[in-house]
């Protein structure tokens, strides 16, 4: 599961912290949207981030690997 977001999230997320030591990380699914883990979801405690957790979870959709 993941959390979809908005480009303007997306960009307020990169690289910050949602809790001591470990950062956000937002990927792009199979349609190219921006999500984040359900797992950074549940462990924000970081009070810049809070809005995160009312972000609806969804199934993720991961693109496809390529083979060499």
């Amino acid at each position: 599961m993941v959390a979809k977001l908005t480009i303007q999230q997306k960009n307020s997320l990169v690289g910050k912290e949602f809790t001591k030591g470990a950062f956000f990380n937002p990927i792009q699914d199979i349609n190219n949207d921006w999500i984040i883990s359900k797992e950074e979801v549940i462990q924000c405690d970081n009070q810049n981030f809070l809005w995160v957790k009312a972000l609806v979870l969804t199934e993720y959709l991961p693109k496809p690997t390529i083979q060499l």
